[in-house]
């Protein structure tokens, strides 16, 4: 997810009002204490929700543009304003929502609810309404997190997005894909409470190589095979790591990290009301503060918007948003977002969950190249899943999903194959050749096709091999 201004701030979901938001801030002090306050609420770990994104594309020409007319046609009542003004921007009979991405993606996005069979259920009454609709017009949905054929292109033409676009395209090609070309299943979870919030997201972070590796979804991008399991992943990671990069530390306070991470990123865009949203390059929100750029004084609503602009795989919203795992087909979205909240619902699971993963710290880039073919990435999987599987029937979850998961673990991850192993559909090169045009960032390896990232040695472990 990437934002959309016109139909809400991507940012924390809390109230605030009017008078707060427009207050200025004067100090560095100030505006993290206004992050830390807002960007984790304590509270029990109740609700899940999800958002869901899917590339979707004409289904008689699969290559063919996007055409937003029909995509508009299609979604109806449904369509958020940006991309029909006019729209009631209804919600679904469960009352999940609906965004368009940059490229196109259609987005769901759940209320959050409990317990989990609740949210399941309602989620995918929700999606079959949203899907029927697509189809009724043509537009099929795609079983992959990178579109296999198509190249970047963005159908949206918002500010927003102009000024995202703009930035990216200094670092490299890559964020351009990971704006209009991926999807992804992002996962949220209440933050906890007390002492409870920093455990809780030391174990969000300490899943993510692991099931980044189970569930990677997209070796095909803009018509080759990358080189790279979630592709997706790789080019997110790549497109500017200030503000997508993994935090180098998961421990001590979180909030006071995330605050202090917030304030040292540079701006991405600044709103303006004639519609040129650029940053100035170079500018921190922190040294906004101190009044080192040509700009008016931020606001606490600035700082807000500043935050909606940082993509990391975990992000704080006062809930926590799980943003690593790749889409995935049909219904088998469920299958992540239930390995999630079985390892979260119960502490004591939760530590043994994170004990397993305490080889795989790190290993982000090579869960994203190999998926389960990294041994250490594999053992890791087994052992979770086989404790998400025995916690899942306490959730009052469906029993397809039960099912699923139990087969999940049988028959892919216990033989270290992820989704990705299975991609047999879509025009696409494999071989050595494919990496071999575009040149990475000084210093590092040749990279894959426009829109991946290069891998170094370090992302090559002896255990990917074995």
């Amino acid at each position: 997810m990437t934002g959309d201004e016109t139909t809400r701030v991507e940012t924390t979901r809390v109230e605030t009002t009017q008078d707060e938001t427009t207050q200025v801030l004067r100090t560095q002090d100030d505006a993290e204490r206004y992050v830390a306050s807002v960007c984790f609420k304590h509270g029990p770990p109740r609700l899940l929700g999800v958002e869901l994104e899917w590339l979707v594309h004409h289904a008689a020409e699969p290559a063919a543009p996007l055409d937003p007319v029909v995509l508009r046609a299609a979604l109806g009542p449904y369509a958020p304003p940006s991309l029909d003004p006019r729209s009631p921007a209804r919600a679904l009979p469960g009352g999940s929502t609906v965004t368009v991405e940059p490229g196109g993606q259609v987005e769901l996005a759940s209320p959050p609810l409990a317990p989990f069979g609740t949210l399941v259920r309602t989620v995918v009454a929700d999606a079959e309404v949203l899907h029927d609709r697509l189809a009724a017009h043509g537009i099929a949905v795609s079983p992959h997190a990178a579109d296999p054929v198509r190249p970047a292109r963005r159908v949206l033409d918002l500010p927003r997005y102009r000024a995202m676009e703009h930035r990216f395209d200094r670092v490299g090609p890559w964020g351009r894909s990971g704006m209009c070309s991926t999807a992804a299943v992002q996962v949220c979870v209440d933050a906890g409470e007390g002492t409870g919030v920093a455990s809780r997201w030391e174990a969000v972070h300490a899943l993510g190589p692991a099931l980044v590796g189970a569930f990677a979804n997209s070796p095909v991008l803009h018509g080759r095979r990358t080189g790279w399991k979630s592709s997706r992943l790789a080019a997110w990671l790549a497109l500017d790591p200030q503000r997508t990069a993994p935090p180098r530390s998961v421990r001590g306070d979180p909030a006071a990290a995330w605050a202090r991470r917030v304030l040292d990123t540079e701006l991405l865009c600044v709103r303006r009301a004639d519609g040129r949203w650029d940053a100035p390059p170079g500018v921190t929100f922190a040294a906004w503060i101190g009044g080192h750029a040509e700009l008016p004084p931020p606001t606490k609503a600035d700082l807000e918007y500043h935050i909606s602009t940082l993509f990391p795989p975990v992000r704080p919203h006062g809930h926590l948003e799980i943003r690593y795992l790749d889409a995935q087909p049909g219904r088998r979205w469920a299958l992540p977002t239930a390995v999630l909240a079985a390892l979260l619902a119960d502490p004591a699971v939760t530590d043994r969950a994170r004990q397993a993963c305490e080889p795989t710290a790190g290993r982000w880039m090579s869960a994203a190249r190999h998926g389960l073919a990294d041994r250490v990435l594999q053992r890791a999987a087994a052992t979770i899943f086989e404790l998400a599987v025995d916690t899942l029937p306490r959730l009052d979850a469906p029993s397809w999903l039960v099912a699923d998961l139990a087969v999940m673990l049988e028959r892919r991850v216990r033989r270290g194959l992820c989704p990705a192993d299975l991609h047999t559909t879509g025009p696409h090169r494999a071989g050595a050749a494919d990496g071999a045009h575009l040149a990475g960032p000084a210093g590092t390896p040749q990279a894959g096709p426009a829109g991946t990232p290069p891998a170094g040695p370090a992302d090559v472990p002896e255990e990917a091999r074995a």
